[in-house]
């Protein structure tokens, strides 16, 4: 019960349950009183001669009341779950509300134009209960968009906001042992590469279309592959290749030491995920890095953006390998 109360407002779906079966209620309650005046068999269907088709009245009441409730419910149903937006949930209720009201007034109008006639093929639909009912529900229907308060609950988005909320109270240094950056290769690196891959894709198109769609895509991966994300917080560092490829991640507590440095690519075997002698290398240009020396005695090298962000990812590194062993003062690196 506690999980239901988590995902559905409470309030939103006693509506939505009650509201209908009220609605039909009231609906087969007015038939009856007009039972003695409408003509069994009823017209429900209607062409250019006349009445075409017909339901005995008791069908018809049963049927109209289920298709009011099946309806209310299915529409004013959409606004009871909490993971829904509150622009959305409000928009359903109103139009539940206003499309309840409407079917409603269909079946009341074809209930109310039979009343008081001797011979069902004299049958009509009350234009005047249909034109004033209709009126009626859309503009009830923008009401209650306006006075339905979404039922906004703690969820698990906000507990998690909170204990982030707590952890910085309680360790301001928590926010300067994060850093979260791109890198990337220079443009002219990816200018010559669209050069060298998509005009002879072109040329080779016109003779063989798959294979210079297959030359574009590899292209599209080789420049996919000078793209990283670098993420360094207290749980050590971790890269992804184009973003979403984890290609590393080392604990802080098996970070010996972390420096800045200028690097060339070819001395660690190139651009890109690389593993060269006894390194690991993720570089997507020559120029600034972080060389991390792990406890094992393996290195890892990873492009730093610039001179600025590769000192900044040291620094955290070695903070954090220094936290993560219980030293009070990072190693110098």
């Amino acid at each position: 019960m506690g999980k239901i109360r988590d995902s559905v407002d409470v309030k939103a779906l006693r509506f939505a349950a009650v509201f209908p079966v009220l609605l039909a209620s009231a609906f087969v309650v007015c038939a009856f009183l007009l039972r003695a005046d409408v003509p069994d068999p009823m017209a429900v269907r209607w062409s250019d001669a006349g009445p075409a088709g017909f339901a005995p009245f008791s069908a018809f009441v049963a049927f109209g009341g289920l298709i009011i409730v099946l309806v209310g419910w299915l529409v004013l149903g959409q606004a009871v779950p909490l993971g829904r937006p509150a622009v959305m949930r409000r928009l359903m209720m109103g139009t539940g509300l206003s499309v309840s009201l409407f079917v409603t007034t269909v079946l009341a109008a074809v209930l109310v134009g039979q009343a008081g006639i001797a011979d069902v093929r004299e049958a009509r639909v009350d234009m005047s209960v249909l034109a004033l009912g209709s009126g009626a529900a859309l503009p009830l229907g923008v009401i209650m968009f306006f006075v339905f308060k979404a039922d906004e609950r703690w969820s698990v988005d906000d507990e998690r906001a909170l204990q982030e909320a707590l952890d910085r109270e309680l360790d301001p240094d928590l926010a300067a042992d994060s850093v979260r950056l791109w890198v990337h290769a220079r443009s002219s690196v990816f200018v010559m590469l669209g050069i060298a891959s998509l005009f002879p894709a072109a040329l080779i198109a016109i003779a063989v279309p798959w294979l210079g769609a297959l030359l574009v895509v590899l292209a599209v991966l080789a420049a996919a592959f000078l793209f990283a994300r670098i993420i360094v917080d207290r749980s050590g560092l971790r890269v992804f290749v184009a973003g979403f490829v984890r290609v590393m991640e080392v604990p802080a507590s098996a970070i010996s030491s972390a420096a800045p440095a200028d690097v060339r690519a070819a001395d660690y075997g190139g651009w890109g995920y690389r593993h060269h002698g006894g390194t690991t290398a993720m570089l997507v240009s020559s120029g600034p890095a972080v060389v991390v020396n792990r406890a094992d005695g393996q290195k890892v090298a990873v492009s730093g953006g610039s001179t600025a962000s590769a000192e900044k990812v040291a620094a955290v590194l070695s903070r954090v390998a220094a936290r993560a062993r219980g030293e009070k003062r990072p190693p110098q690196p």
